[in-house]
């Protein structure tokens, strides 16, 4: 499951993290990601999910182990503005007042000089990246005054203003309605395709299948991590989220008229269920 060092976008190994209280959120927790991937960030609530992202981000120091990003210490890339982080809408202050284009113009501060006044060229990427995410049209709006996709797609144009080779997206797809988050998807799509890491934290199951390359299956630990197909089992699903999601399963005559012994199991959270049939993943179609 390891790439060779140069390919790597994301490398931790043996990762503790423990908080001032003596909380360890995080122990012994070790995976990769190569560059060019889109990988969930998959657990429970609690599960150090949170607590991952900060330490990718420098935000709480590493007990034990270490982490690595392109190559480099976390905050060597850090100050690089190689990393840029997309939040849940619960951590943003949504009345503050500030425009779209104010929010996409700070992933350029990285770039700019000490007085931060803003150049030709930093007012084109931020032209770029709005059109990117089809939000130009917004970019006198106040932030507060959009729905909870725009409000998505503005935060992602700030990565992209940023133009940061990995992206940590917290929660991307919660309140958005299903348009948005195939946008959302379609985008992830293009950033890999250039070669961009995304590590995207999510408990929408049903939707990870469809668009991740990879997960890193999370419970105080990494549980598992690499190819989608080979985590997304029905005995690492149930080791993560045992007795936290609706688990259903369908087997023998219950399910089959005839002598066939595939069973049918179903992990749902009521959002988007993931579907496991002959050990093998199926993504349902037909969202509303």
């Amino acid at each position: 499951m390891s790439e060779a060092p140069n390919e790597d976008g994301i490398r931790a190994t043996g990762v503790t993290v423990t908080y001032r209280n003596g909380h360890t959120a995080l122990r012994d927790a070790s995976f990769a990601i190569p560059r060019g991937t889109i990988a969930a960030l998959v657990g429970v609530n609690g599960s150090g999910k949170s607590t991952l992202f900060k330490a990718l981000m420098g935000f709480v120091p590493v007990a034990a182990g270490e982490i690595e990003i392109l190559g480099r210490p976390v905050r060597e890339v850090m100050k690089a503005q190689a990393v840029a982080y997309v939040p849940q809408a619960e951590e943003v202050d949504w009345t503050f007042p500030v425009l779209v284009e104010d929010v996409v113009m700070m992933g350029r501060y990285g770039h700019m000089g000490f007085f931060r006044r803003p150049r030709p060229a930093d007012h084109d990427a931020v032209a770029v990246a709005l059109a990117r995410v089809n939000m130009t049209e917004f970019r006198h709006r106040q932030i507060g005054e959009l729905s909870g996709g725009q409000k998505k797609r503005v935060f992602l144009a700030r990565a992209l203003a940023q133009d940061a080779q990995v992206i940590l997206l917290d929660e991307p797809f919660t309140g958005v309605d299903v348009k948005t988050e195939d946008q959302i998807i379609a985008l992830l799509r293009d950033l890999r395709a250039e070669g961009r890491v995304m590590l995207v934290a999510t408990h929408n199951l049903g939707s990870v299948p469809e668009f991740c390359d990879r997960v890193v299956l999370v419970k105080g630990t990494v549980l598992a991590y690499g190819a989608t197909a080979e985590v997304f089992t029905s005995q690492k699903l149930r080791e993560a989220f045992g007795g936290v999601l609706r688990h259903f399963m369908l087997e023998g005559e219950r399910l089959h008229n005839d002598t066939d012994q595939r069973k049918l199991e179903v992990f749902s959270d009521d959002e988007r269920p993931l579907v496991i049939y002959d050990d093998r993943t199926r993504t349902l179609k037909g969202r509303s």
